[in-house]
């Protein structure tokens, strides 16, 4: 169900409690994350804030804002969960640019492999969902957006490209969904050897988009944080530092 929903489920995660001092910590939690989520994560302007997101049938694990090695940082706690933290762009970004980003994790998914439908689990992911030419897709990826427009209400974006964290895939691979091809993932780290260590990553998103799918990129619609060990059962810690994504300017 993830690979099919990424970047357009739109079920809010319900709450912790139904008491009124359980409900008052909840929503203190929410507005600190709120907080730390608009001073760490940068992006041109969208009408829509930074949101948690639970897939339907899915264990949600928040996300806290923490300092970790004098970096202040967004935590996640994963345990056989996906956690998903998304802006969505109203309106879209015609022409996203220079993306940076800093991530660190303790540990990695077990047997986990990107190939896999039933193994691709990353513990850490920036998730960039593009409009574009739906009169290009397959019948079956029609199908396929026509089911999540009924399960979330929300179609499914013309291509979403994630950066992730692999087991076992060389950096700089391209991993296809085994699913569907208009999501593709590049594999920026990969293995134990970086674990517990803070990694910087600047990219050129068009640049990576045209790499990734051979073709030039519509306006986007979404970015997200995701971390995901629903498939593995898996259980580590992930923290996600700074994030400042950027928008070309025009030509004059």
């Amino acid at each position: 169900m993830l690979v099919l929903a990424l970047g357009v489920i739109a079920c809010a995660v319900p709450p912790e409690g139904g008491d009124s001092d359980t409900e008052a910590v909840a929503s203190g939690r929410q507005s600190a994350l709120d907080q730390a989520a608009e001073r760490l994560l940068i992006t041109p302007h969208s009408a829509l804030a930074w949101q948690p997101f639970a897939l339907p049938g899915k264990r949600y694990v928040a996300y806290e804002p923490v300092d970790v090695l004098a970096r202040p940082s967004l935590r996640v706690k994963a345990d056989n969960s996906v956690s998903i933290l998304r802006r969505r762009f109203e309106p879209a970004l015609l022409a996203p640019g220079r993306l940076a980003f800093s991530w660190r994790v303790d540990a990695l998914p077990l047997a986990a492999d990107l190939a896999k439908a039933d193994a691709s689990d990353s513990p850490v992911g920036i998730v960039l969902g593009f409009e574009g030419d739906r009169t290009r897709w397959t019948p079956k990826m029609h199908r396929l957006s026509e089911w999540s427009r009924l399960l979330t209400g929300e179609e499914l974006p013309y291509a979403t490209l994630i950066y992730v964290w692999g087991n076992k895939e060389v950096p700089g691979t391209v991993v296809v969904n085994p699913r569907t091809d208009r999501i593709r993932k590049l594999v920026l780290d990969s293995g134990p050897s970086q674990l517990g260590r803070w990694r910087d990553h600047v990219r050129n998103v068009q640049a990576d988009f045209k790499h990734a799918f051979g073709e030039e990129p519509g306006p986007l619609r979404v970015v997200a944080l995701m971390t995901d060990t629903d498939n593995t059962g898996s259980a580590l810690t992930a923290w996600y530092g700074a994030l400042t994504l950027e928008s070309v300017a025009p030509a004059r």
